[in-house]
């Protein structure tokens, strides 16, 4: 579904997928649901497909094809999601992390600073916090660890002081009165670089997107078949190192773990030495996939 989003990496991601025409796969993104379709494609009348998401806007999007299982659920319950539906192993499994164009070209849904929407930026509108709830009920220390931790922004205690100014005298409650409550300290030269950092620490905050993709990663080592195929496409260096630590040494935190001879231990083997980013011509297709970065690896 193409006005959703445009499936980025498609065609690489799903060569390194090395895909079994009688496997079981997982979309842990379904989204517009591009990968999914390119992943039935390759899959014969034995195969499954299992697409994981919490917006249940993306349900509209399921394909009509009995390989294909569409799961309302955020891809951090992964293993205990598919043990409910009979699965234990899987062949490989795909995500494409980040925010699909329908969230930022939906206004009322908050993601994007232009224009003047509710300043929410849930995935799952079922309930959860906002962002307007952190930012006006962090404290300013909190803030400012946000925005540096998730945004990795310069002088992110000014920021923080910005923001507690403006609440002060009103609630922030909408995407323009964010922006207009940094306006003071935001640069000139960089503003829209400056809001799309400020409004990504936000939004990892809100939706728990890190401590997610952790627990993914960490249940795909358990779930995967030997062979099977891990495949992340991320969009920032935060998710892009948590991902190339896990392949490399099979945690997060990318500690290298030796046996009793020491010898070093890892459950997977990396495929792509170096990540794999979009080409000239998808660039010029979609300039939204410019920050893309792909990598896979094999479970040993």
């Amino acid at each position: 579904m193409s006005s959703y989003h445009t499936p980025v990496l498609l065609e690489e991601s799903i060569a390194l997928l090395d895909i079994k025409p009688d496997g079981t796969y997982a979309d842990l993104t379904f989204g517009g649901g591009g990968h999914s379709r390119r992943i039935l494609q390759s899959l014969g009348e034995r195969g499954s497909l299992y697409g994981f998401d919490q917006d249940r806007d993306t349900k509209a999007n399921a394909p009509d094809d009995e390989r294909f299982h569409y799961v309302e659920s955020n891809f951090r319950f992964l293993r205990s999601a598919l043990r409910l539906r009979g699965v234990t192993q899987l062949d490989g499994i795909l995500a494409d992390l980040g925010v699909s164009s329908h969230h930022f070209d939906s206004l009322p849904r908050g993601f994007s600073f232009r224009g003047e929407a509710p300043l929410d930026m849930r995935m799952n509108q079922r309930g959860g916090e906002t962002a307007a709830d952190v930012v006006n009920n962090r404290t300013e220390e909190e803030l400012a660890r946000i925005l540096s931790q998730y945004g990795e922004l310069d002088t992110t205690w000014k920021i923080a002081s910005c923001i507690a100014r403006a609440r002060a005298i009103e609630p922030i409650t909408t995407t323009a009165a964010l922006v207009r409550a940094v306006a003071p300290c935001t640069p000139k030269r960089d503003e829209s670089k400056f809001l799309t950092k400020l409004f990504q620490a936000l939004r990892i905050e809100v939706n728990g997107e890190m401590e997610a993709l952790k627990m993914a990663l960490e249940q795909s080592a358990k779930l995967l078949k030997p062979g099977g195929r891990l495949v992340v496409i991320s969009y920032h260096s935060l998710e892009d190192r948590i991902v190339k630590n896990f392949m490399r040494s099979g945690n997060t935190d990318g500690r290298i773990e030796k046996d009793f001879f020491g010898r070093a231990t890892t459950p997977f083997e990396v495929v792509t030495r170096k990540a794999i980013a979009p080409s000239e011509q998808e660039l010029s297709a979609n300039s939204r996939s410019r920050s893309a970065r792909l990598r896979a690896a094999t479970k040993l």
